[in-house]
């Protein structure tokens, strides 16, 4: 197999874009911050940021955040570094395709940074990309070139993303080791593989939405164009009469699996990592699996709580909302069952074992603002509220991030033969759940005042409008202050980072004691043609001094077997 087509190559390609994203996607976010707090703010080498180039930056920071970090890095990056690994075997189903992803993966961001360079520069239409606004070029700046170069970026994106995800599904499927039945497999595993089976659902369907949206743009369709609008003064008319309500249908049935497919494998990893360092099996281990199923499932049929106010038929908003509501049952019986795991267990408080906890803590908490959003009475007030931006971001946004940083600190000794500083780990998670506390759970009070997440400041608007907001002002410096150290906190992870790379190997070849099989003795897999799996994941002694793993060769079993 060529170094290139490796799947170890491929995953830390898709970690570096990860990284490439996070540089250029968290600095746009201070500058927004920063713009919102103070609204004269000149930018640096550019001067005050106008209200349209502000929604430029909601639509990049959100882009490059939500596809490119939450959605790449867990269920590319570290499933091709880890998967083949943990099901025995040697490669992905198909290197090939494999790296193919990963180079259209690349262009669809290099793509969308373009849209920077573009007359007009990149949209202002959110991530979310709502026609007709986005369907003509006469929307404002941004809204010409700059919408097509994110269109062609998020069309490549969705491609490669399903390419990736039929190769994980493949993967899992075809080349697990003999013994490893699906009742055996890793709950990293179950979580991968079920947010593939929703990436090629929602990418698929995603990517036709794109392309009606294209044809609209240029071909003079009318799929979410009605028959006469009037943008900026123009009278505009369409062959059709479409409906932008379609638009939302269709990327909301994407957008809201796109939350699972980033959350689900940070689910799995939790799960193995408390069992690791508790030193006992994931409670009620078969029903953890059914309820990462179910998740996936409710997660297809959720999309409609997003359109409460775009007029949707009561019924159908009751049915949307029945559904939200019955999501909160798997997750929440997920949430007993890493108690239950960690209940008087004395586990081992590494840093893998801090973010996996603190994932928890930012799950529930996010996780309980998402009944009150599924109240289309109130969501009719905190819809398109800074509310809806505090719940997303500590549900999906920091417990995703926490769950990336745990599999980093976990499986750096895997992949580079070293182990990350376990002080500076520590000071990194402390420092960063205090920021990320303070950075958005402020944001739900802002959004009960009544402030909109899209407007590009709070000042100099009606007087009625600046007096309802004009409270908010103290904490939006409070917010902004927050958010720009709890980005600076993540130097310290990058100073531990690079140290350790510089450093020579120093790690076991299984230093946290796991029972699964990426953390194989070399030997097992060079010795014998067939691994063989004979246990369940995370099998300890009672006393949790003496562990069981996974593996087992064709010539220890046949020894045990004379015997």
């Amino acid at each position: 197999m060529s170094h290139w087509t490796h799947h170890r190559t491929v995953g830390l390609g898709y970690l570096a874009l990860s990284m490439i994203a996070v540089a250029v996607g968290s600095p746009i976010s201070w500058a927004m911050r920063l713009h919102l707090t103070w609204p004269d703010w000149s930018l640096p080498l550019h001067g005050s940021i106008l209200p349209e180039e502000y929604l430029a930056l909601v639509t990049m920071h959100g882009t490059l955040m939500l596809f490119f970090v939450l959605t790449v890095a867990p269920q590319s990056g570290f499933s091709n570094l880890i998967l083949p690994a943990q099901l025995g075997a040697s490669r992905m189903a198909f290197p090939r395709l494999n790296a193919f992803g990963l180079w259209l993966t690349s262009a669809a961001l290099v793509t969308l940074l373009a849209a920077f360079f573009v007359p007009g520069g990149a949209p202002i239409s959110g991530w979310t990309a709502y026609p007709p606004l986005s369907a003509s070029s006469l929307a404002g700046p941004g809204q010409g070139p700059g919408m097509d170069v994110w269109l062609a970026a998020i069309a490549l994106f969705s491609i490669a993303s399903t390419l990736s995800a039929v190769n994980t599904l493949t993967t899992i499927v075809k080349l697990r080791a003999k013994g490893l039945t699906w009742q055996r497999l890793p709950l990293t595993i179950w979580g991968w593989f079920t947010a593939a089976l929703l990436s090629v659902l929602a990418f698929s369907v995603l990517l036709a939405a794109l392309l009606l949206l294209f044809s609209d743009r240029h071909l003079h369709t009318a799929f979410f164009l009605p028959s006469q609008e009037l943008i900026n003064g123009v009278l505009l008319q369409h062959h059709g009469d479409g409906s932008p309500l379609l638009w939302l249908h269709l990327f909301w049935f994407f957008g809201h699996p796109e939350v699972y497919i980033a959350i689900l494998p940070g689910m799995g990893l939790v799960s193995m990592v408390l069992g690791n360092f508790s030193r006992r099996r994931p409670v009620a281990y078969r029903l953890m699996i059914a309820t990462t199923l179910l998740i996936g499932l409710l997660g297809i049929f959720l999309w409609g709580h997003h359109m409460f106010v775009a007029g949707l038929n009561p019924f159908a908003g009751t049915a949307f909302s029945i559904s939200t509501i019955a999501i909160a049952i798997p997750a929440s019986a997920k949430v007993l069952s890493w108690i239950a795991t960690v209940w008087r267990s004395r586990p081992q408080l590494t840093t893998p074992m801090l973010f996996a906890l603190g994932f928890i803590s930012l799950f529930i908490t996010g996780g309980l603002t998402g009944p009150i959003l599924a109240q289309p009475i109130l969501d009719e007030y905190l819809h398109n509220t800074f509310f809806v931006v505090a719940h997303f971001h500590l549900i999906m946004a920091m417990a995703g991030v926490f769950g990336l940083l745990c599999a980093t600190y976990y499986w750096f000794p895997l992949v580079f033969r070293r182990q990350l500083s376990e002080p500076l780990g520590k000071w990194h998670f402390w420092l960063t759940i205090f920021f990320a506390y303070n950075t958005f759970l402020p944001m739900h009070i802002t959004g009960l005042a009544g402030e909109p997440r899209h407007y590009a400041q709070l000042t100099g608007l009606t007087p009625a409008v600046s007096a309802l907001l004009q409270s908010t002002l103290p904490l939006q410096r409070y917010i902004t202050a927050s958010a720009i150290a709890l980005g600076f906190v993540q130097l310290l992870f990058l100073f531990n980072f690079v140290r350790t790379l510089l450093r020579k190997p120093n790690a076991s070849s299984n230093p946290w004691n796991a029972t699964t099989l990426e953390w194989a003795p070399a030997e097992v897999f060079e010795s014998t043609q067939q691994l063989i799996v004979s246990r369940d994941p995370c099998l300890y002694s009672a006393d949790g001094t003496e562990l069981f793993p996974q593996w087992e060769s064709d010539s220890t079993t046949a020894a045990s077997n004379r015997e």
